[in-house]
């Protein structure tokens, strides 16, 4: 059985993405659609001693009509003020050595031209230092025709998928049309995010939902697997 997930790509995102990734075999960045304002595409939440604070990547107003690959950078001056805003807020973490050198390696090393660019870099730099081991891949490299779900399903059927997971939201997406999956021989997975273990972070109350940077921050990195993913007893912790 080959597990698949296709997802658009985020900025920093929260554990439940990477929890995402570390089940399938393969993961897809479905950037080829839409941009979206207000959404996960260019901004998340960090969680200092000050409480929950937005970290945005300023989009131009235009970007609504592109697709996410599509969507360009301006001025690289944001990049700076990430660094610098994640600095202040973790550098007292317990491991903020684990989350500094990512950061000053992506936002003071390189300047950034694409969203979509930017954003993957970070996930799959991320993903390997939690010893996720997933194949990746962009479905720009993939010729989809079709409407919204044919092109899931053919993209699917492309990779050799037999099992489709994605996220609860979903089903409002896909509608009436989810049936499409198991008629083309895929089993449709939702994930379930319910029970993420509590760790300890910089103030209370505990914050789930917010970026992973977080965890890397606050935990030590082998044992923030058990926090995402190995506290179901799905997978072993590195070493």
């Amino acid at each position: 059985m080959k597990k698949a997930v296709i997802l658009q790509s985020n900025y920093l995102p929260w554990k439940g993405y990477f929890d995402l990734i570390h089940d399938a075999d393969v993961f897809v960045f479905y950037d080829e659609v839409k941009y979206t304002k207000n959404d996960w595409r260019n901004r998340n939440q960090i969680y200092g001693r000050n409480g929950l604070q937005w970290l945005t990547i300023p989009i131009s107003h235009d970007a609504v009509k592109l697709k996410i690959s599509e969507v360009v950078l301006g001025d690289s001056r944001w990049q700076t003020m990430h660094f610098k805003t994640l600095y202040h807020t973790y550098r007292r973490a317990p491991h903020f050595d684990q989350l500094e050198p990512i950061m000053d390696e992506v936002l003071n090393r390189r300047q950034w031209t694409r969203l979509s660019e930017l954003n993957r870099c970070l996930i799959e730099r991320i993903s390997r230092c939690l010893n996720i081991t997933t194949e990746f891949a962009d479905s720009k490299d993939f010729e989809l025709p079709g409407g919204r779900m044919e092109r899931l399903v053919i993209l699917l059927q492309r990779l050799g998928a037999t099992e489709y997971i994605t996220g609860p939201s979903a089903k409002d997406y896909f509608g009436d049309e989810e049936g499409l999956f198991a008629q083309n021989g895929i089993r449709l997975r939702y994930k379930d995010y319910a029970g993420y273990p509590q760790y300890r972070q910089l103030r209370e109350p505990f914050q789930a939902t917010v970026s992973i940077v977080d965890m890397l921050a606050n935990i030590d990195l082998r044992e923030i697997p058990h926090y995402i993913w190995a506290w179901r007893g799905g997978g072993e912790t590195p070493t």
